[in-house]
């Protein structure tokens, strides 16, 4: 979903800021929802909760995180709907329940939560207000969505499920410090105020919870926060993982917390974002050199001075065809060079999108150029070309390396690169039935991959 919303943005501008626009917005946007829905029971109450939701910290920096700004939006859609659905009760809102909650499907596969919220709603709701129709509604409104993703999963070696359920979790294990983390990002996401205030508030909590409405959204909330709480044992939760169900957190809190107790969240989240703000703004007028004993300083230049860099490169570029040794350096670097950066080597799990772009037997002969921001190993390249030729160059005080690779040796780079990359990332559940497979019908001539027990 961001990859065509991004493709359309891109057909009206590529500047900047017109990109980051739809995730600049988002906030408002969700707080006025916020407020439609409490300003019926309090508008002043509406007000305050709309205000702390626009003043959390993480609407400060969401605006450097694009990728999950459909899901959010959806999410919110999907469950506005349905609340509405409750409210006046109508199949057509339930039914576009169903369509937001398949758009957010088709965002993040985080939406499944949000299916299942309304499946325990119905079920932990008394029985004479279970609506099993409506539910039944928004399901089958939801599956032409979710089809169109299974279908394109089949058909492309099942590339988002193993990217999300497999590969990406080299580091997943018990650790009793993830959880604690998890404690703190909560925490840090939500109000501290409002969670105590709610706290103490236990009595009027459960008593609320037999009003259909605000039941829904304390377990809309509820049962996302509780799955990555568990799943916060064996693996490290990331904060924007939890954004597309803090909105109903504020929904909730302006049903369950009075006026003052709502002032309190507000005046608190108001002073935590201005200390962010000030922060960003400070980091933003000093000089790039001030963090160059970080660790992370080669990364901050190559995303502030990467026209420079492709600048230093220029000489190379009707010679060689580029890359870079990561796919978040590959695809900033597309973006600015408006032409295709491909990732060579094995990389990360996230590299794998770039497997559906690049065929390296087209390569085959060519000269490539990798722009690393590590030293180079020479056995990661001199097995792969007929010579290579290692360079280096010093930006803001960083330096770059280019390996010259000439003569692309296919052959090589598919037995020692492609068929570990195979073994390593396309090792695909012998459970999940195959289509095709770009990835080895492109390099080892079967449409689908070995399958793995």
């Amino acid at each position: 979903m961001i990859g065509w919303l991004l493709a359309l943005l891109l057909k009206l501008s590529r500047a900047e800021w017109v990109l980051r626009l739809p995730v600049t917005l988002l906030p408002f946007a969700l707080a006025a929802g916020i407020y439609a829905v409490l300003r019926r029971a309090d508008e002043t109450k509406a007000a305050l909760a709309a205000l702390a939701f626009m003043l959390l910290p993480a609407n400060v920096w969401s605006v450097f995180i694009t990728t999950d700004t459909p899901l959010i939006f959806f999410c919110f859609a999907s469950a506005f709907a349905f609340w509405l659905g409750i409210v006046r009760p109508s199949a057509g809102w339930h039914a576009l329940a169903g369509v937001f909650l398949g758009l957010a499907f088709l965002s993040k596969y985080f939406a499944v939560l949000l299916g299942l919220a309304y499946v325990v709603h119905v079920a932990l709701s008394p029985r004479g207000q279970r609506d099993w129709r409506a539910l039944a509604l928004v399901v089958l409104c939801s599956l032409p969505f979710a089809a169109i993703n299974l279908w394109w999963n089949y058909e492309h070696c099942w590339a988002n499920l193993m990217f999300n359920l497999y590969n990406r979790h080299d580091t997943a294990g018990w650790s009793w410090k993830t959880p604690l983390i998890y404690v703190v990002s909560v925490l840090y996401l939500l109000s501290p105020v409002a969670l105590w205030q709610l706290a103490k508030e236990r009595g009027r909590v459960a008593a609320a919870l037999d009003e259909p409405a605000t039941r829904f959204f304390v377990v809309v909330l509820a049962l996302p926060f509780g799955f990555f709480a568990a799943l916060s044992a064996v693996k490290l939760i990331g904060l924007h993982w939890m954004l597309a169900f803090v909105p109903f957190f504020f929904v909730a809190a302006g049903w369950l917390l009075s006026r003052e107790q709502l002032r309190r969240s507000v005046l608190y989240l108001a002073a935590l974002s201005a200390l962010h703000v000030a922060a960003i703004v400070a980091a933003a007028m000093l000089p790039l050199d001030t963090w160059k004993s970080t660790r992370f300083y080669d990364g901050i230049v190559y995303h502030v001075r990467m026209p420079e860099i492709l600048r230093e490169l220029k000489p190379y570029e009707v010679e060689f065809d580029f890359a870079t040794d990561g796919y978040s350096m590959s695809a900033v670097a597309s973006f600015h060079a408006r032409r295709h950066v491909v990732v060579f080597g094995p990389a990360s799990s996230h590299a794998r999108h770039d497997d559906i772009l690049t065929d390296f037997r087209r390569l085959d002969g060519r000269n490539i150029l990798v722009l690393r921001k590590t030293p180079p190993e020479d056995p990661e390249y001199r097995p792969y070309f007929r010579s290579v030729e290692y360079k280096e160059f010093t930006l803001s005080g960083a330096t770059f390396h280019v390996v010259l690779g000439r003569g692309f040796d296919f052959a090589a780079y598919r037995e020692r690169v492609l068929k570990s990359v195979r073994e390593r990332f396309y090792a695909i559940p012998r459970y999940l039935p195959q289509g095709h497979c770009y990835f080895c019908e492109r390099y080892f001539g079967a449409p689908t991959c070995p399958a793995k027990d």
